[in-house]
């Protein structure tokens, strides 16, 4: 018992089992005195808590970090908003202060209307006059607002929505695609602004912005807007575009065409519907969706617009009255200076006239264009007191803004002649003054009629009805180059002219403008008045700023050397190269034709107009033998039958009574050699009857013959000689070439003596 007690077991309960002693003691597993399943249920209540504890931590760490994130957030906003009221103001402080600010003035349109106010062309940089929003057609309006701000009417000036909406598109798509721009920022970037995409000029945007809100009313705005933006093809302001487009004022435009319109904001230039029609279209009818998803048209509308698409005009810039807006643009700034805002330029053209003339002159030559290779045509109208009523200055102004009436310089040929032959009158000839039509040398230049026919012994009248060559060079030696020269500019040529022989058949080049010009005072009965376009220029609130008074008229020829010109030319349209110009008036006129064919003209008048009409091309290229008798006298026939249409008809002014062809022979008939002098004109200028009579030479009937292509020539200087056109006929038995006047008899001269007549 000592032993035991000495040697105390402690009894173990983790450790494995261990063999029993000696003394037989030990403690398992079973002998503990609380069970097993009590402990677990301990342990597992334990762990529980743990977790719960874990779960309280997580909630507890999930609401600080959003707790956190939110106020970071409130942090970084009130730094951003400082950061913006910053860039704000850094920005601003570089704008003008507020109260200079001021809407520019609009770029001021040119109103250029006809002479019943039809409308010729807008010009200036707007192209079109200001509308009123009242005045417009309402779908242009509400198309606008629909695609491009349907809040306008509710926002400030800024649109946060919309703002917002952009931000988000464009941060989603990775790419810049909406801008979130309202009207008023867009107004106010086209007034103030540059395109630029910068941080500055999106400030500067917003600020001007809300500056016009506060300023002007929203129907103010969008009235602003709406008559300076850009709608593409050089249209800006809604006026400019319908017209471009349509043909027609924003007044009248219907709702496809106001879709169409509303629709080119997006991209002018892209979306036009002279570059791309489809695409156009296919923006109208998203313009259209969006109008009937805005409310703004019902249902039925919808579907007739869609039905039922905007058709474009052919095409703006084709019509011919642009040639006149051209030449009108060109005169305002010797007649009011510079434009300083909305003006009306009331024209002398009457547009009715201007459509009929550019008809004539497309169809000739589409008809006959290819197979006479013949590519363009100018025609001139002026009334008695020197108004044009109209002017086409080629085949199509939007392939060729050249302006062949105003500008173009061509040999006119022998449309030419009229002032050789009044220079002649005005020096003592008559129309009954004989003249030997025979082969004639000049020098070294021998101008050969047209087709090489001659008449023999012939009045001046009938060689000018005729067209024979020879007898205008026999008229310019007799009376000197420096004569015909002078009554051509007296008459209104402007152009220099060569003062030689070669003159008497048109070689020095003029404009169909100022040809048609020369021949005013034939019609009017001997008078040059001031050729003009421009009747009125008056500002859009009716101030006048100019105005033709007319004044008198200075008189350039006598009035019985007129009567004995029309009589002479009358003949030309009955008897001779342009028959076929005759219609139920009386008309006079002279047809021309240089060179082979490489100009045509027939310039004509009536007692109501004088009409000049020139067919050719550009590049000078020969024509197939067509003549001042061919073309340009149909044109002229169609256009004054059109333009006298219901006007009482009137004589040409002045009388002259031809004496019998077998009377005496009113004067000499000099030698037409350049060795012999001319003959000295008579005392009295303008004389009507000779001083000396001959024997009566009788005229041999003519016939007509078939015409041959002229024949070139070149005159002593070397200048190549244009043959005369039309219609010509030969006596019954040939003449036989010869020196006209007798034998050539020779001496020394130099160049400058035979280019002066001597």
């Amino acid at each position: 018992m000592a032993n035991r007690r000495d040697s105390r077991i402690e009894p173990s309960f983790e450790e494995a089992p261990r063999a029993k002693s000696s003394e037989g003691f030990s403690v398992s597993e079973e002998d503990r005195v609380v069970p097993r399943s009590r402990k677990s249920t301990a342990k597992g209540r334990s762990a529980k808590k743990s977790r719960g504890r874990g779960r309280d931590r997580s909630r507890r760490g999930l609401l600080g970090i959003a707790t956190r994130l939110v106020y970071w957030c409130f942090v970084l906003c009130i730094w951003g908003g400082i950061a913006a009221a910053g860039i704000v103001v850094y920005y601003g402080a570089k704008m003008p202060a507020a109260t200079t600010w001021s809407i520019p003035d609009r770029a001021p349109n040119i109103k250029i209307v006809s002479v019943d106010g039809g409308l010729i062309a807008n010009r200036g940089m707007s192209g079109g006059e200001a509308v009123g929003l009242h005045e417009m057609s309402p779908y242009i309006p509400q198309a606008v607002v629909a695609i491009e701000d349907r809040r306008f009417y509710s926002h400030f000036g800024i649109d946060p929505i919309g703002l917002s909406r952009a931000m988000v598109t464009n941060v989603l798509g990775g790419h810049f695609s909406q801008g979130g721009s309202t009207l008023t920022q867009q107004l106010a970037k086209n007034l103030f602004l540059t395109p630029d995409r910068t941080l500055e000029r999106k400030v500067q945007e917003v600020l001007l912005a809300l500056w016009l809100e506060h300023k002007h009313s929203k129907d103010q705005i969008l009235e602003m807007y709406l008559n300076r933006v850009y709608f593409g093809s050089g249209a800006y302001g809604v006026e400019a575009a319908s017209r471009r487009y349509f043909g027609k004022s924003a007044r009248d435009v219907s709702l496809s065409e106001a879709a169409l319109l509303a629709g080119l904001l997006k991209a002018p230039s892209k979306l036009s519907p002279a570059r791309d029609p489809k695409a156009a279209e296919e923006r109208a009818q998203l313009v259209l969706a969006a109008m009937r998803a805005e409310g703004k048209i019902s249902d039925k509308e919808y579907k007739v617009a869609l039905s039922a698409p905007a058709t474009r005009a052919p095409s703006y810039w084709t019509g011919s009255e642009n040639y006149v807006a051209d030449t009108v643009m060109e005169e305002l700034p010797d007649l009011i200076g510079e434009v300083r805002g909305d003006i009306i330029v009331d024209t002398t053209v009457d547009l009715t006239l201007q459509k009929l003339a550019e008809q004539s002159i497309r169809r000739l030559i589409d008809e006959s264009g290819k197979k006479l290779n013949v590519s363009q045509g100018a025609l001139v109208s002026i009334d008695d007191s020197g108004a044009v009523r109209a002017m086409v200055g080629g085949y199509d102004y939007s392939t060729s803004q050249f302006d062949r009436a105003s500008e173009a310089r061509r040999q006119p040929g022998s449309a030419f002649k009229p002032f050789v032959y009044m220079a002649a009158l005005e020096a003592g000839r008559t129309p009954d003054s004989i003249r030997n039509d025979a082969p004639i040398k000049i020098g070294k230049w021998t101008p050969d009629n047209y087709g090489g026919k001659y008449y023999g012994k012939v009045t001046l009248a009938t060689a000018l009805a005729k067209s024979l060559n020879s007898v205008a060079a026999q008229l310019t030696m007799e009376v000197g180059p420096d004569a015909v020269v002078e009554a051509a500019h007296r008459m209104g040529i402007q152009s220099d002219l060569q003062a030689n022989t070669s003159i008497a058949l048109g070689t020095s080049e003029v404009t169909p403008l100022e040809l048609t010009s020369a021949y005013v005072p034939f019609a009017n009965g001997g008078y040059k008045p001031d050729v003009h376009f421009i009747r009125r220029i008056t500002t859009g609130e009716g101030k006048v700023l100019y105005e033709n008074s007319g004044g008198s008229a200075p008189r350039v020829v006598k009035a019985d050397t007129v009567g004995m010109m029309n009589s002479m030319m009358t003949g030309t349209v009955e008897i001779g190269t342009a028959k076929k110009a005759a219609f139920n008036w009386p008309s006079a006129g002279k047809t021309g034709t240089s060179q082979n064919s490489r100009d045509a003209w027939f310039v004509g008048y009536t007692a109501n107009l004088t009409t000049g009409v020139w067919f050719g091309n550009d590049d000078g290229s020969p024509m197939k033998k067509v003549t001042g008798g061919a073309l340009p006298a149909q044109a002229w026939h169609e256009f004054m039958v059109a333009a006298h249409e219901g006007v009482p008809v009137r004589p040409l002014p002045g009388t002259w009574k031809s004496t019998p062809s077998d009377t005496i022979v009113p004067d000499e008939i000099p030698s037409a050699d350049a060795s012999q002098p001319p003959p000295a004109p008579p005392a009295a200028v303008g004389q009507s009857k000779p001083a000396a009579p001959s024997q009566p030479v009788a005229q041999a009937p003519a016939r007509p013959v078939r015409t041959a292509r002229p024949a070139e020539t070149v005159d002593a200087a070397g200048f190549d000689m244009p043959s005369d056109s039309g219609e010509t006929a030969s006596i019954k038995h040939p003449v036989p070439p010869g020196n006209v006047g007798g034998p050539t008899k020779k001496r020394q001269t130099s160049i400058l003596d035979i280019l002066g007549g001597g």
